[in-house]
């Protein structure tokens, strides 16, 4: 009817209870009337901050994985290592398994999540209405591996070999470390600044 704003039936997430909820103007949140959580928020400028992380992400992502992640001095001898040369040595310890995990969390699934989300932008920035339904399937998976790329697991690993092997030789953390943790916490936060609803209504971006 006209006159009447739509109202939204929705399930808190945290306590299940099913309530409605008005449009919510820009910059403005709903939440659950009985537990407090957010059940609704309006975004805006959704797609140039996810653009913006995004793009500063794929900046960093070829020094992350080029520069070394730790530089070791032991006894006259000088090393470096990168996340690539992690991955080939626990393969040519016969390793694979490992191996392949520290392949496709550290290398593959942030590069495909950072293309994922730069197609979003796009095509939502486009206002393109194909393949939607894919396009939402595609952020739901973008969101579900979020937690493969394992920031505070590499971050111990590194933390134990300081510690581990500082009485024994020098042990520096090398630039690739801090550029993979901006990769990383960069990708995080682009995920987080995407709105999907703008796959379906591309005009309340600029509403």
């Amino acid at each position: 009817m006209r006159g009447e704003t739509m109202q939204t039936i929705i399930a808190c997430k945290t306590c299940d209870l099913v309530q409605s909820i008005g449009a919510l103007t820009p910059e403005t949140t709903a939440e659950c009337c009985r537990c407090g959580s957010v059940i609704g928020e309006r975004k805006t400028g959704s797609l140039g901050r996810t653009a913006a992380l995004t793009l500063a992400a794929l900046i960093l992502y070829a020094p992350a994985n080029l520069y070394p992640i730790l530089r070791m001095q032991l006894h006259g001898a000088y090393s470096e290592s990168t996340v690539w040369d992690g991955c080939v040595s626990l393969i040519s310890h016969d390793q694979w398994l490992v191996g392949a995990i520290v392949f496709l969390a550290s290398i593959a699934i942030p590069l495909v999540k950072l293309i994922a989300l730069f197609f979003l932008v796009l095509t939502a920035k486009a206002g393109s209405a194909r393949g939607r339904h894919e396009r939402t399937w595609m952020f739901r998976i973008i969101a579900a591996i979020g937690p493969w790329a394992m920031l505070d697991v590499f971050l111990l690993a590194v933390l134990v070999a300081l510690v581990k092997l500082g009485e024994l030789a020098t042990v520096l953390p090398g630039p690739g470390l801090f550029a993979f943790t901006a990769v990383v916490v960069l990708t995080t936060m682009a995920s987080a600044s995407f709105d999907p609803k703008l796959i379906w209504n591309p005009a309340e971006e600029a509403s």
